[in-house]
């Protein structure tokens, strides 16, 4: 029997991740869900983010899906034992290092972008972002005082040639059965990582890819041409840090951060990482009023990708859209809707 483990987290996952269980239960009541607590909720209880225990789970399941993680409340914890940093050890530990983030504007939202809808119709980029290595698990890093009293605070930006490697060869294989077109964005006019990650994308590409269009771009253009012509883009291939950013760029594109899916996998035959990219939202936790849709839209992807049911994933996303062409909107993209009330949607569109 397929296993889930649902991490609902912290601020509104617990009320999003309430409705990928609800959906679950009608496409899928085959599929076993163990579901635990993680993030803050977590650090409350067990004085850490992510137990052993839990990371366990996550290990021995077929999929992980987490809902959101992190709030005010925690800022004061110490760095290695706020919530993000359980976040950051388990997509470690998981070995999950290419990020799957489609940024897909449904037509019947073109109109909720703050970008004109001539600009965005017909968008549909698979960002593949690098996901456990760059700045955010280089080493050195810290704060130090210096000797006249100032204090200093570093992180190293480091990347190896296996670790670009095996992200591309990701994007690549994604962009055959796409458009068949790779964009890879970096600084490598300021950056040695940068450099590096240029050549090795080339050098990859020559070799093994000659059959798909490769052009680079530095990701600060990359940002601007996501706002003036985001449709130029079929897969954007990236390093953690600029990966991080250009999403959540391309999610504005899109109509919401609410609209927008993730999937962080491993090695073939490892359990996959599923969350929607927004965060815990703590302005609206407890008030039901989140979109669901994108943790509902990360199941699709985990149904997808780690369960091989891909007619049941087409099915989800079908009827996802379904419920936007008949109107159904959240408050993030422009209606009223209650987050149990567009989970209702989505049911009834099935």
């Amino acid at each position: 029997m397929s296993t889930l483990l649902l991490l609902p987290g912290d601020g509104i996952g617990p009320e999003v991740c309430a409705e990928v269980r609800r959906v679950a239960a009608a496409i899928t009541p085959d599929l076993m869900i163990d579901e635990r607590i993680y993030g803050g909720a977590s650090y409350d209880v067990h004085g850490t983010p992510l137990t052993d225990e839990v990371l366990a789970c996550a290990l021995a399941s077929d999929a992980v899906l987490l809902g959101a993680v992190g709030g005010p409340q925690w800022v004061a914890a110490p760095r290695d034992l706020r919530p993000e940093a359980g976040l950051l050890r388990l997509r470690k530990e998981m070995q999950v290092f290419a990020n799957l983030r489609p940024a897909l504007c449904f037509d019947a939202l073109a109109d909720a972008s703050t970008l004109k809808r001539e600009i965005v119709a017909g968008l549909d980029i698979m960002i593949v972002r690098e996901l456990t290595g760059g700045v955010y698990f280089g080493e050195p890093r810290g704060i130090e005082t210096l000797p006249d009293g100032q204090r200093r605070g570093f992180d190293t930006q480091v990347y190896t040639t296996s670790e670009i490697e095996r992200v591309s060869r990701v994007a690549f294989e994604l962009a055959r059965g796409r458009r068949n077109c790779v964009t890879s964005a970096e600084k490598s006019n300021v950056m040695e990582s940068g450099v590096l990650w240029r050549e090795v994308v080339t050098a990859l590409h020559a070799r093994d890819y000659a059959d798909v269009m490769l052009d680079h771009m530095l990701a600060d253009n990359a940002a601007m041409q996501i706002v003036r012509a985001p449709t130029q883009f079929d897969v954007l291939l990236t390093d953690n840090l600029f990966g991080d950013i250009l999403s959540d760029a391309a999610s504005q594109a899109t109509g919401s951060l609410g609209m927008l899916p993730s999937a962080a996998l491993g090695e073939k035959g490892k359990p996959g990482l599923y969350e929607p990219i927004h965060g815990s939202a703590p302005d609206i936790a407890g008030k039901g009023v989140a979109n669901p849709l994108a943790a509902i839209l990360s199941f699709e992807m985990a149904l997808r990708w780690s369960f091989g049911r891909a007619e049941v994933a087409d099915n989800l996303f079908a009827a996802v859209k379904r419920a936007l062409d008949r109107g159904a909107r959240t408050r993030d993209i422009g209606g009223t809707l209650s987050t149990r009330a567009m989970g209702d949607a989505v049911l009834a569109a099935l």
